[in-house]
């Protein structure tokens, strides 16, 4: 790939000067040098020194029977620098309050893991024509484009 088709800022970003491409995923290897995409540098929250991976969380959630979908974002925290916030799609005709979206999660994953905030809905999450949640929507930082859905 040469650049980013109309878009010289975001190649600039991912793109550096030797013609390497950043793709902004994060990987590990394993023992037999496999390696596994586990997520984005985007969607991992930095909350007072601790590196928290977002589909860690995710798929936590979404082992609940009344959660149909979730999504965890980073928000603003004056002196953590970020903190988690669920995003939760509740079941059809279920129900499900913030403290028990909250007691799910600690009940496997440590303490700053846990969902400061828990934002409740019955609609679906915004996502793409490939599925990829669109975290940006829900950060408020823009809508759902065209572009995006295709």
């Amino acid at each position: 790939m040469l650049r980013y088709w109309g878009n010289e800022e975001q190649t600039r970003q991912a793109i550096d000067a030797a013609g390497w491409m950043h793709t902004g995923d994060l990987a590990t290897l394993d023992e037999n040098g496999y390696c596994n995409i586990v997520g984005r540098i985007k969607d991992m929250i930095i909350r007072g020194g601790e590196n928290i991976y977002c589909v860690e969380i995710e798929q936590r959630l979404v082992d609940h029977p009344s959660i149909a979908d979730a999504a965890i974002i980073g928000v603003p925290h004056p002196s953590l620098g970020e903190e988690v916030k669920a995003v939760v799609q509740v079941e059809a005709g279920e129900s499900l309050t913030e403290d028990e979206v909250k007691a799910w999660v600690a009940e496997t994953l440590a303490n700053f893991k846990v969902p400061a905030y828990v934002e409740l809905t019955v609609d679906k999450l915004p996502r793409n024509a490939s599925g990829k949640l669109l975290k940006n929507v829900l950060r408020g930082e823009g809508e759902v484009s065209f572009a995006e859905t295709m």
